[in-house]
């Protein structure tokens, strides 16, 4: 770590990286169904998007990309991240963004335009309590009437069995030589040697599968997570507490099935919830009964409530897009509770929508008798196989174009671990969840190849593909090419 970071590690770059809920249209979609009115301006494309911690840029850049009209604004402490951020944007030729290296609590004393959305993605765990309270001071002077803020943070009591993991690791990793990445190698080597000696408080059921798992995560984000000098896991009352400063109202999950406690607790669990109407309390209840590591919190600046008749009505109007190819869709899901099997209704629902977009209340249609938008809506989204789309039928745009060939023309290689990433698209209004694969062909067909350069393609990427897995190459160029174009083009990613 570097003596300027304060304690933050910023001598290894973050991992690159796009997360749905970091999407305004997800955002609306999670306050509806905790009964806020939490609209945008979404087709008047006047909004200001501002993400706080940006890292290397992709989910700021990927935002510009997709709302052309809007203003992105992306802040980092680490000038490493910025310069990547500025080169992709410069790379894709996007005008609407601006990057910006400071210190959130020095940030909070500058005149910032009005925002609509903010993003914090996973910061507030990371950073010390003076640079929270600049935060809170900087969202209370720029987040606009109205405006929502999206916060995740890793949450207690869920990280309570891994404290003394993380904490052994930064202190032995603190202890070696050479950079965070080389330290965090360090510590994760030794907590897997204690948990070999069955140390105690390795045993733990969290801390136990987190050293089996860790060798798979990516090194970038293992010496951000482990390494800060401040980090520090949240209850979420007092993230809300907190955040009341900056007249922020709690409002829902970023997790949209977590809005529903039938999926998520036992019988007996949801009678001793319902007791308290208190937000908060019934917040704490849901976070000692799920194992809820990552929470992603929606606040809102003035909440505006709404009755269910409201909500329903504003939902039914939304627009639905499979993210997936129909034929993978999943009808059965794990769920705290157990698994959940869909109804009936939902194949009809997908049937439907192998077509393209569809409005909530035509979806509903083709099912008689499911006359329930908001679990329709947070079902088909939650569960990842589908997306909002506040444009329908918007084709791409110049910008989101740029954005994706250019891309597509960094993919060279598909070995390696698969980041978190997305295509943008004007329709959706954010990216569309997409593989480095999905990335490369989009790319390639964006600068003018056909869809049967299939051959060349599987040549520029075979150079550190191990030859036993050429055949596994292939079939996931031509599963990209076979079944994911369609749902990309249905997006908004490619035109129709």
């Amino acid at each position: 770590m570097t003596d300027w970071a304060g304690g933050y590690v910023a001598d290894i770059e973050y991992i690159t990286g796009f997360y749905r809920p970091q999407a305004p249209a997800h955002l609306t979609l999670a306050g509806l169904l905790g009964g806020v009115d939490s609209r945008l301006p979404m087709q008047t494309d006047a909004a200001h998007y501002l993400e706080l911690g940006c890292g290397r840029g992709m989910n700021a850049a990927l935002m510009a990309a997709s709302n052309p009209g809007w203003q992105v604004t992306a802040v980092d402490y680490n000038p490493a991240h910025i310069a990547a951020g500025r080169s992709l944007a410069n790379q894709a030729g996007l005008d609407n963004i601006t990057f910006i290296e400071a210190d959130f609590a020095a940030l909070a004393e500058r005149d910032m335009r009005p925002a609509d959305v903010v993003s914090m993605h996973g910061v507030w765990s990371w950073v010390s309590p003076a640079v929270r309270a600049g935060i809170v001071r900087l969202l209370n002077r720029v987040v606009a009437p109205g405006g929502l803020v999206h916060l995740s943070y890793n949450a207690l009591p869920a990280w309570q069995g891994g404290i003394g993991l993380q904490r052994l690791v930064f202190e032995a990793g603190r202890r070696s030589p050479g950079r965070s990445d080389r330290q965090v190698t360090a510590g994760l080597a030794f907590a897997g040697e204690l948990k070999d000696a069955s140390a105690r408080y390795l045993m733990d059921p969290l801390a136990s599968d987190l050293v089996a798992r860790l060798g798979e995560a990516a090194v970038g984000y293992l010496a951000h997570e482990y390494m800060n000098a401040h980090w520090s896991p949240c209850f979420h009352a007092d993230v809300a507490a907190a955040l009341s400063d900056a007249k922020l109202d709690w409002a829902a999950s970023g997790n949209l099935l977590e809005s529903f406690p039938d999926l998520m607790l036992s019988d007996t669990q949801r009678g001793l919830l319902n007791r308290y109407e208190d937000p908060i309390m019934r917040e704490l209840v849901k976070d000692i009964c799920m194992p809820r590591q990552l929470r992603h919190d929606l606040f809102v600046r003035g909440a505006r409530r709404l009755t269910n008749e409201q909500r329903d009505a504003v939902l039914r109007e939304l627009f639905v897009v499979m993210s997936v190819p129909a034929d993978d869709f999943v009808f059965a899901i794990d769920v705290p509770a157990g698994q959940a099997e869909m109804g009936p209704a939902f194949r009809h629902f997908v049937k439907a929508l192998r077509d393209g977009p569809m409005r909530v209340a035509d979806l509903l249609a083709t099912a008689p008798g499911h006359s329930n938008p908001a679990e329709l809506a947070a079902v088909l989204v939650g569960t990842n196989q589908a997306l909002i789309v506040p444009r329908p039928g918007t084709p791409p745009s110049t910008e989101a174009i740029r954005f994706n060939r250019t891309l597509g023309a960094q993919i060279t290689s598909l070995a390696g671990p698969e980041p978190s990433g997305g295509l943008a698209s004007t329709a959706l209004g954010t990216g569309l969840p997409a593989t480095r694969a999905m990335q490369f062909v989009c790319g390639r067909i964006l600068a003018g190849e056909g869809e049967a350069d299939l051959d060349t393609w599987f040549q520029d990427l075979r150079h550190d593909i191990p030859e036993e897995k050429h055949e596994t190459l292939h079939r996931i160029l031509h599963d990209v090419v076979d079944n994911r174009l369609g749902p990309m083009r249905q997006a908004g990613v490619l035109p129709g």
